[in-house]
């Protein structure tokens, strides 16, 4: 992933390029211009600091004070998240302890997915891997407990795996928002070489990732809505909502629920009777070819040898990586 600094750099050069003269507030030219979006001299004058200052910044040879990033926030006109990010790069926030020991699901997470029979829900932690989840989630979405830990990973599943391709209607919005999700919390541990593997890896895989990758946005999990089109229930409209750990920042629960009275709130209610009942024999499979008997053992994990702990099914999480 580069030095901080590199990444600073990359990240300005980003979002300048974004931002127009007009939006910018300059007056048009009609010289032909080289570059797309804001001047390096457009950005330090409008920022009220020296062109080689901001030269230089770019480059990675020399730190901005708290003052200059928030000066070329307002410039770059950047949301509350890319602010964020921007000062962590520069190391103006908080560092957070470098290599983490690998994650469990939270007991108290754990316990929320039993509570909620007929809403989807995982516990992501970091690099979005999947810590745990309910039977609804690997009734919607794939058959978790059945993928090696390395691939416990939404990103990677949203990337790698085709049939998630198909049940996410606006493939494109969800993969955008998984690699903008990805490169906050790089921006947050830049010397994560779990994270820098995980990068390596997509990129090296797929190009629609390395582009966007490339573009630099950023992003929060929060909240959001999506259209997913499962084989049994048709097409379903989800929102979806993020709650953090108290006890673990770093994790949180994502559950799905639809608006009642709508098909929507329907179809998650066949699906739970899918998933719990003799239905699901003969109903089609659902993305990953999801079988009855693990929709009664949905709570998998903590189990880097499936093999070896076969007698120890019906459990919650299963850590991803």
């Amino acid at each position: 992933m580069g030095s901080d600094a590199n990444e600073l750099g990359e990240f300005l050069k980003a979002r300048r390029a974004e931002v127009s003269p007009r939006a910018a507030g300059l007056p048009e030219t009609r010289a032909g211009r080289r570059v797309k979006g804001l001047r390096r001299e457009e950005v330090a004058l409008l920022a009220s600091i020296s062109t080689d200052y901001y030269t230089r910044l770019e480059q990675g040879r020399r730190q901005a004070s708290a003052p200059v990033l928030a000066a070329l926030a307002r410039v770059l006109d950047l949301d509350e998240e890319e602010r964020a990010y921007l000062f962590e790069l520069a190391g103006k926030a908080t560092a957070k302890p470098r290599g983490q020991a690998a994650q469990q699901a939270h007991p108290q997470l754990r316990r929320l997915l039993d509570e909620l029979p007929v809403s989807p829900a995982l516990v992501l932690g970091r690099r979005m891997d999947v810590l745990a989840w309910n039977p609804m989630a690997a009734a919607l979405l794939t058959d978790f407990a059945a993928l090696p830990q390395k691939q416990r990973n939404y990103a990677w599943l949203v990337f790698s795996d085709p049939a998630m391709r198909e049940i996410h209607v606006d493939w494109e919005g969800t993969a955008r928002a998984c690699v903008a999700m990805l490169r906050m919390e790089a921006g947050r541990n830049p010397d994560d070489p779990r994270m820098a593997a995980l990068v390596g890896e997509l990129s090296i895989k797929d190009a629609d990732f390395r582009r966007w990758w490339g573009e630099h946005h950023v992003a929060a999990r929060t909240r959001g809505s999506k259209v997913l089109r499962h084989p049994v229930t048709g097409d379903l409209t989800l929102d979806w909502d993020a709650l953090a750990c108290a006890h673990d920042p770093d994790q949180q629960l994502v559950v799905w629920t639809a608006e009642p009275g709508t098909p929507s709130h329907d179809g998650l209610r066949i699906l739970a009777s899918w998933a719990t009942t003799g239905a699901a024999g003969s109903a089609p499979a659902p993305s990953g070819g999801r079988s009855r008997a693990d929709a009664e053992h949905g709570h998998r994990g903590d189990r880097e040898d499936r093999e070896d702990r076969e007698g120890q099914r019906g459990g919650h999480d299963g850590n991803r990586r």
